[in-house]
């Protein structure tokens, strides 16, 4: 494990801690506490997991798949299921590759979410990340509606050494984005990061505006690979779920990135959105600074939860 991965992985681990005294503890006290595998033995497995904000469908996979293993192995100890619980919780979250495909080739990335989840924040760690790897990227402010939100997007790009595209307050989100993209292809830009408004409050104008937005892209800038994401709030827990679920109606979306998990007990919100929705968490931030927002890895995610270590 490279340096910085391990930095990240023990600031992960550090993130997860109020999760794994929600989850981890309650689990290692079952292991210890039963004598026998049985119904109640898989009920407090089931509660604990429901508690810990994985979702009564996901944990109801684990719990299946963790029965048909125990079987499968002839396992008799309540002690020896932990590794099986944490396998099958890896697999419950495996949806293959993870792809940053967008990063290989020119691309534009919508990103999407509610206010106060940290979206225009994550829009410039993002960028950041990108400029690191030594990508040309450009930045649209298209969150026009937001007070504020065009400043701390401008903070960011300034932060991250990334060139803006801006109107005043208030502007079509739809010109901004027209004129990113034009500016974009001007300057032979890698990767277009578009903070965009995700008010949810009436869906109808959201659908509209993000089919406007989408129009816009397929005729201006159809060649581009594109990557939308949603921006999730992990100390929501089950609202977060919840508000995918809502964005998946108003677009295609093709990644989650989970915020705040370093202030939360709902960590494991991160497993119920991968498994139900079959969207992939693509990035994790675990604090404040710009390289705390890191891609997201499912074995180091569970490996962190169960406080594995970094071997």
């Amino acid at each position: 494990m490279s340096e910085e991965k391990k930095g990240f992985f023990k600031r992960l681990v550090s993130g997860l801690s109020k999760t794994r005294d929600n989850i981890v503890s309650g689990i290692d006290s079952i292991f210890s506490g039963f004598s026998s595998i049985d119904d109640d033995f898989y009920e407090e497995i089931e509660e604990t997991l429901i508690m810990g904000d994985l979702g009564v469908n996901t944990t109801m996979e684990i719990i299946e798949n963790l029965k048909a293993k125990v079987k499968e192995n002839k396992i008799k100890e309540p002690s020896a299921c932990k590794e099986l619980l944490i396998s099958t919780i890896k697999e419950q979250m495996d949806l293959g590759e993870n792809a940053y495909d967008y990063e290989q080739q020119t691309s534009i990335v919508l990103v999407i979410g509610v206010n106060g989840v940290g979206k225009t924040t994550s829009v410039g760690k993002l960028a950041a990340g990108l400029k690191g790897q030594g990508k040309k990227v450009v930045l649209a402010a298209a969150d026009t509606f937001r007070a504020a939100a065009i400043e701390q997007l401008t903070e960011w790009s300034n932060r991250s050494g990334v060139d803006i595209i801006a109107q005043q307050e208030g502007s079509d989100p739809g010109a901004v984005i027209f004129d990113a993209i034009q500016a974009s292809k001007a300057r032979k830009a890698d990767v277009l990061i578009c903070d965009t408004a995700g008010r949810l409050h009436n869906k109808k104008n959201l659908m509209e505006e993000l089919k406007k937005i989408d129009r816009i892209i397929e005729k201006e800038y159809s060649g581009a690979y594109r990557e939308n994401l949603v921006v999730l709030d992990a100390t929501t827990g089950q609202n977060a779920l919840a508000q995918a679920k809502q964005f998946m109606e108003c677009t295609d979306i093709t990644g989650i990135i989970l915020t705040k998990m370093d202030g939360t007990a709902k960590g494991g919100i991160a497993v119920a959105i991968q498994s139900e929705l079959g969207i992939p968490v693509k990035y994790i931030g675990v604090g404040e600074k710009i390289e705390d927002l890191q891609k997201f890895n499912a074995n180091d995610f569970v490996d962190a939860l169960f406080d594995k270590g970094t071997e």
